[in-house]
């Protein structure tokens, strides 16, 4: 069985997709060909006012984790590298853009389609789509960068 993006990365804490983060959202990117795909099931507690749909806020969340995953895989790809390996490669949000299009339904799956559309030295910009219910909700443009290993390892809690 093909293992997540995430779940190649060592000490992910990230709320969103960080294996290491029991009480985070457990985002979960797959490589699929050119693209990286992402199947989120929300669950009733990420709902918005309306409660049949998904939050804005949790929509970012996940567009954010799968559109810098999908950078960092790119990057251990653009090395030649299994995802994971050492040393560590690590990309951090400097923008997320994101456009919803129409409201997107709590009880059906959220299905993540991202990929790089340009690289620019240790910076990239990656295209996300999001569909569910068989419709087009949100689109995105995110700018991840490249962060030393390190910094991913400041000020962090033990692991428990």
């Amino acid at each position: 069985m093909q293992r997540s993006i995430q779940e190649l990365l060592p000490d992910n804490r990230c709320f969103g997709c960080g294996t290491l983060n029991p009480r985070g959202l457990g985002v979960k990117s797959y490589v699929e060909g050119d693209e990286v795909v992402c199947r989120f099931q929300p669950s009733p507690d990420h709902m918005a006012g309306p409660t049949h749909v998904v939050y804005g806020g949790i929509i970012a969340s996940v567009i954010d984790c799968h559109s810098v995953c999908t950078a960092i895989a790119d990057a251990y790809r653009a090395e030649g590298r299994a995802i994971g390996s050492e040393p560590r490669l690590w990309a951090v949000t400097a923008t997320l853009n994101v456009t919803y299009l129409a409201p997107t339904p709590i009880g059906e799956p959220m299905v993540l389609r991202a990929r790089v559309r340009e690289v620019k030295g240790r910076k990239r910009v990656v295209e996300c789509v999001v569909c569910s219910g068989g419709r087009e909700c949100a689109r995105a443009e995110v700018l991840a960068v490249q962060v030393p290993a390190e910094w991913s390892d400041a000020g962090a809690p033990p692991a428990r």
